[in-house]
C-alpha cells in the first residue's frame, strides 16, 4: 500500500488546507530520474506518518504544474501552514531529502510569515 497521496486539482487546495506540513513531488510516469526518486519518496513517507506526502502527475495534472511554474521533473515541494517553505527540481538521494525534511520541520514559522510580509512590504514601497 502507498502512504503518499495522489495530488490533481480537486484535491490539492484541500490537502494544503487541511494539513499544515505537506510535501508534493512533481512527477510523470515517463521521467527516469522521477522513477528513480519514486522508492525514496514513499521509504521518507513511511519513515514520517505524521506528514502528508503528495504526488502531482504532470501529465495528468498540468495546471497544477503550470501553476507552481514546474519547468523540471521531478521538482519537490514543502508547503508549511500554507507557505510553499522549499521547492527544488531534482531527484534528491534518501540523506538529502531526510535532512530536508529535518530543517522544514525546524522551521519558525511565525519567523518565514514575517520575513515573507517584510519582502511584500519592500516589494511594494519600490
Amino acid at each position: 500500500m502507498s502512504s503518499t497521496v495522489e495530488l490533481t486539482k480537486e484535491n490539492f487546495d484541500q490537502t494544503v488546507l487541511d494539513n499544515d506540513f505537506v510535501l508534493i513531488d512533481f512527477w510523470a510516469t515517463w521521467c527516469g530520474p522521477c522513477r528513480q526518486f519514486a522508492p525514496v519518496y514513499e521509504q521518507a513517507a513511511e519513515d514520517n506518518p505524521d506528514l502528508v506526502f503528495g504526488k502531482v502527475d504532470t501529465e495528468a495534472q498540468p495546471e497544477l504544474a503550470a501553476a507552481f511554474g514546474i519547468q523540471s521533473i521531478p521538482t519537490l515541494m514543502i508547503v508549511r501552514d500554507r507557505v510553499a517553505v522549499f521547492a527544488q527540481p531534482g531527484a534528491l538521494p534518501e540523506s538529502a531529502l531526510t535532512d530536508v525534511i529535518g530543517q522544514a520541520r525546524e522551521l519558525d514559522m511565525d519567523q518565514v510569515r514575517k520575513s515573507i510580509e517584510e519582502q511584500q512590504d519592500s516589494a511594494g514601497g519600490q
